[in-house]
């Protein structure tokens, strides 16, 4: 077996374990440990990259159990893909924090580490039950992390949060009995086999599970009408942690994009494409009232997080179109968008930091100290999450409008998103001349404030460097997220590695 495949889940789990254990108590220890770890995992990740650029899918059997029977995880060019971004995010996150802001609250990094093992199980796995079981692995420490400094805005938003979780993953169970109970298997590649053999007498069961489980997943993604959770837990979830948070809902989108082709897609009988009538207009209708959200936003941090729902309605109604073309367009905006929001909460952050009592909120106050800094990170931020020319935004989106120009749904892609582009333009206007502008006419000086750390801006410089490698290296980058959606749309060679473990081969 090839063990570079556990990495991305046994490191963050060990270093996490050592920061709760040893040095819990050494705060630049923990720090070394935490970047240290960061690094690392992105350099794993990279490796892992590497590898699946070769279009061969690699497993890993837990325990050397074989499938179906045992757990498994599986690496193809899309987890590959996801669990980079999940690093290179992390690596930002850490970067911003280890200038005191991580002392605000207990086990920060541990809890971060666990959170990227999550993030990375979940991205491997190739086990519905051991899908949950990492969900609920990232959300425990979501749950510490959302909470982290304390205060009621933020324990009540925390809680909001794992009531809405806990019954998601309730109905996960729900669904995942149901479909358990008519294939007789948890094992997705087994999975994709089985489906077209239920019976018709069980087509019913075998609906409603899958069902379910989309429910779940659209929750996780916030779409509408299960979005009503985000803009209130990111808001008021600390900088640093919502700019993390901005890959929990991508993972509602992978699981998708896992499930919904490999064992609902072409050959799944009565059940293909089960997804695509209720993902596409759910996913239009999140586009448009995630913009609404942005022009009535009274915050910057409730902006992003409204972007966040905007961001994931155009990804998924995107994927709900169920063709290679359309999921490769689909991945670039993933990335874009990820990159994009999470620079935005990381400025939100910076701007209330230096805002005293006023925060990130929209109204008049002092001058902020760094404030032509951070206007010029905000104007980029703005410009890549509205999709306006020369950023990956512009590039996302034009990918997305082609992909989509041969559906029957062409027109409402076409209209939805040029109408809400420039609905998202006229929202961050208003907040840049709020935050940025007319704050210069007032004589009183800015609140006082310490020397600035530069890590915050190197991360946060980072995530917007990040978002013109997207636009210099648009043309491969493009061409390896075709192949990748080819991969996606050809299952068999999942299939076959994945049950071929059987044989030991891997």
């Amino acid at each position: 077996m090839n063990h570079w495949l556990i990495l991305p889940i046994l490191l963050p789990a060990v270093v996490g374990a050592v920061l709760v254990v040893a040095v819990r108590h050494d705060a630049l220890l923990a720090r070394i440990f935490a970047l240290a770890s960061g690094v690392l995992l992105l350099a794993v990740g990279l490796v892992l990259l590497a590898m699946s650029a070769d279009g061969e899918v690699r497993v890993y059997a837990l325990g050397a159990w074989p499938a179906p029977f045992g757990i498994v995880l599986a690496l193809d060019r899309l987890s590959a893909l996801m669990l980079v971004l999940t690093a290179v995010l992390g690596l930002a996150v850490l970067v911003y924090a280890v200038n005191g802001w991580d002392e605000r609250g207990r086990h920060f990094h541990a809890l971060l580490q666990f959170q990227l093992m999550g993030l990375n199980g979940a991205f491997l796995t190739g086990d519905f039950f051991n899908l949950f079981v990492f969900f609920e692995v990232l959300l425990i420490a979501s749950y510490g992390l959302m909470v982290h400094g304390g205060g009621g805005l933020r324990v009540k938003a925390g809680v909001q949060y794992v009531v809405v979780n806990l019954i998601g993953s309730s109905v996960f169970l729900v669904a995942v009995g149901l479909i358990y109970s008519v294939t007789g298997t948890l094992n997705m590649a087994d999975l994709a086999r089985k489906v077209p053999q239920v019976a018709a007498a069980d087509q019913a069961l075998l609906h409603t599970g899958a069902v379910l489980l989309l429910l779940v997943f659209a929750l996780k993604a916030a779409l509408v009408p299960l979005h009503f959770w985000l803009p209130g837990t990111y808001a008021n979830a600390p900088g640093p942690v919502a700019a993390l948070f901005a890959i929990m809902t991508k993972v509602g989108a992978y699981s998708i994009l896992r499930l919904y082709i490999l064992a609902f897609g072409a050959e799944a009988g009565g059940a293909a494409w089960l997804a695509a009538p209720w993902l596409l207009p759910a996913g239009l209708l999140t586009l448009v009232l995630g913009m609404l959200g942005v022009l009535g936003a009274r915050s910057l941090g409730q902006m992003a997080s409204f972007a966040v729902i905007a961001s994931m309605g155009m990804l998924l109604a995107t994927v709900a179109l169920f063709t290679a073309q359309a999921t490769a367009a689909a991945l670039y905006y993933l990335l874009h968008s990820t990159l994009a929001a999470a620079a935005l909460f990381l400025i939100a952050d910076l701007v209330a930091e230096r805002r005293g009592v006023h925060h990130d909120r929209f109204d008049l106050a002092p001058r902020l100290a760094q404030g032509g800094l951070i206007a010029g990170l905000f104007f980029v931020a703005a410009i890549g999450i509205t999709g306006m020319p020369p950023l990956s935004g512009f590039i996302g989106k034009l990918l997305i409008l082609d992909g989509a120009r041969a559906s029957a749904q062409a027109g409402w892609f076409w209209s939805l998103i040029l109408g809400t582009s420039l609905i998202a333009i006229v929202g961050f206007s208003r907040a840049g001349s709020l935050l940025f502008w007319k704050c210069s006419a007032l004589e009183a000086p800015a609140p006082a404030y310490r020397a600035a750390p530069v890590l915050p801006f190197v991360a946060v410089g980072g995530l917007l460097a990040g978002l013109v490698a997207l636009t210099v290296f648009a043309g491969p980058l493009h061409r390896w997220l075709e192949l990748t959606a080819v991969q996606l749309y050809a299952p068999a060679g999942y299939i076959e590695a994945v049950l071929g473990a059987a044989g030991g081969t891997h």
